[in-house]
């Protein structure tokens, strides 16, 4: 047999010279990783490889705490270097939609090769691009049709007295991606969350604000909390007001997770790491309103007071360094309008039709705006500064939002040909404006009025493809196509997907709080 030969018994003697063999091998092994480790702890190259594949240099030093352990819901209470390509947009002045609006209660970008990246503040740092041509050329996305766009003429002065208009300018194709994804900020609305609802483009988020005389950073979250450190910022009025305030909570909870100690009557997110406050107070109208009877106005018909600023706002207004007012969309609900204690109008209600009515719905918002902006001003305890942004337009074609409008199959901006005149936002932006003037002229000391006016109107009219449209639940059986009788499905075209268009708004006002704050 094999195992008893004498062979084999030479193998079994020669069995130990062999563990040898291998003991010297290991203990070489053994040396080469030890001087290999002191030669990496010396001169690492982890980040290396780090930044080769992932472009983030990791030696940076990242303010980041991103655990979700205490995740809250925000409540409602009614309702990389060069970031911009070298072909843009532009815009006119025109602005888009049908007569449109659901005041309801409440009603990522990629380069050549997308490379994952697992810093969320490597989205945030500041754009360093050059001052672009502006030239009529678009840069559309990669699978878009390429042609002429209507150019807006840019103005000389912006309206906070900088020298540079930040409201002229066009959209222009971003490949570096939005600040935050729907999966990283667990603050969004879910009606907003339009990737979490099955939204199948993401062309949408790939657009970016470019003035025509200077250019927007991207959002800093580190010098919006540097800016604001000890300050609040708040946020008042209606769902698209809570649209912009979850915006900023998104891009700022990338880099710090807040506190949440709001309460009913206000949401408040405080962020430690600067004592910095955000709040958002539900205002419809930003005027007092109330349900006794007033005139021939029965009880149960809100009344608006339309000469008496909304007094929870006058309240709490001394406890705010920066205000971000947003109101008009409510206007189109029923109400009846007072002035000095005498009903001179309303909306979807006016029951003696021999009686002419003094105020329509549109001369209403204005006269509101005049209203809140002179209280404000006025104001013996409030220095703080007011950014009132301009009338955000809806989207709804082909009928309002509950007469068949619809924005469905929208995925990017609008290009010349394409724009539909919306009187009724031309219209209530420009008594927006009106009331804004007015109540300018009303204040004796200029300097000290600290009153801006975010005009995003017309910029905005050009996209109707950020809105959720179809997309506003994450129901699997939801209608998103027209049925086979052409009619649309129930759609939101009035606030916007997060993230979306509706992040330029946050970081247009860090540009205003920043000429305030570093000067001009």
């Amino acid at each position: 047999m094999v195992l008893a030969s004498p062979q084999s018994s030479l193998k079994m003697a020669a069995f130990p010279k062999a563990l040898l063999s291998i003991a010297t091998s290991a203990g070489g092994l053994a040396l080469f990783l030890i001087i290999a480790s002191t030669l990496i702890l010396s001169h690492p190259m982890g980040p290396r490889f780090q930044a080769y594949f992932y472009g983030v240099d990791s030696s940076a030093k990242l303010d980041l705490d991103i655990s979700f352990a205490n995740q809250t819901t925000v409540g409602h209470s009614d309702d990389n270097d060069k970031v911009l390509s070298d072909r843009e947009l532009p815009r006119n002045s025109s602005n888009v939609s049908v007569m449109a609006d659901a005041p309801s209660g409440d009603l990522g970008h990629k380069e050549a090769q997308v490379k994952p990246n697992p810093d969320p503040l490597s989205s945030v740092v500041p754009s360093t691009n050059d001052a672009e041509d502006d030239s009529p050329v678009r840069k559309d996305s990669p699978t878009a049709e390429e042609g002429p766009l209507l150019s807006s003429e840019a103005q000389k002065t912006s309206s906070d007295g900088s020298g540079c208009d930040l409201y002229h300018g066009s959209w222009v194709y971003d490949t570096v991606g939005p600040l935050y994804t729907n999966n990283t900020c667990p603050v969004l609305t879910q009606m907003q969350n339009c990737q979490g609802n099955g939204r199948p483009d993401k062309e949408y988020e790939n657009w970016r604000w470019k003035p025509s005389q200077c250019d927007l950073p991207r959002f800093d979250t580190h010098k919006f909390l540097e800016l604001m450190k000890g300050k609040t910022l708040a946020f008042i009025g209606d769902s698209v007001a809570r649209n912009q305030m979850e915006s900023l909570l998104c891009i700022l909870w990338q880099a710090e997770v807040p506190k949440n100690r709001g309460n009913r009557k206000m949401q408040r997110w405080f962020f430690r790491s600067t004592s910095t406050m955000i709040v958002r107070i539900w205002s419809s109208w930003l005027v007092q309103q109330t349900s006794e009877p007033v005139d021939f106005a029965p009880e149960g018909v809100t009344k608006l007071h339309l000469d008496v600023p909304e007094k929870e706002i006058m309240e709490f207004l001394p406890g705010f360094d920066v205000v971000v007012l947003s109101s008009g969309h409510w206007f189109a609900k029923q109400s009846a309008y007072v002035l000095n204690n005498e009903v001179v109008g309303g909306q979807l209600w006016w029951p003696d039709k021999s009686r002419s009515m003094k105020v329509n719905n549109i001369e209403a918002y204005g006269i509101s705006v005049e209203t809140i902006l002179s209280a404000i001003v006025s104001h013996p305890n409030y220095t703080g500064l007011t950014i009132v942004r301009t009338y955000s337009p809806d989207h709804y074609e082909g009928g309002a939002w509950n007469t068949g409008g619809s924005c469905t199959g929208k995925v990017g901006p609008l290009r010349e040909g394409e724009l539909v005149e919306n009187g009724f936002t031309n219209t209530m932006h420009e008594k927006q404006v009106t009331g804004f003037n007015r109540a300018i002229e009303k204040v004796t000391d200029k300097s000290k009025s600290k009153l801006r006016l975010m005009d995003i109107t017309e910029g905005f009219g050009y996209r109707h493809d950020g809105h959720p449209g179809p997309y506003r639940s994450p129901d699997p059986n939801k209608i998103t196509k027209r049925g086979p009788d052409g009619r649309p499905p129930p759609q939101d075209c009035l606030h916007w997907c997060m993230p979306g268009p509706v992040d330029t708004w946050n970081e247009l006002v860090l540009e205003i709080i920043r000429r305030e704050f570093e000067g001009k």
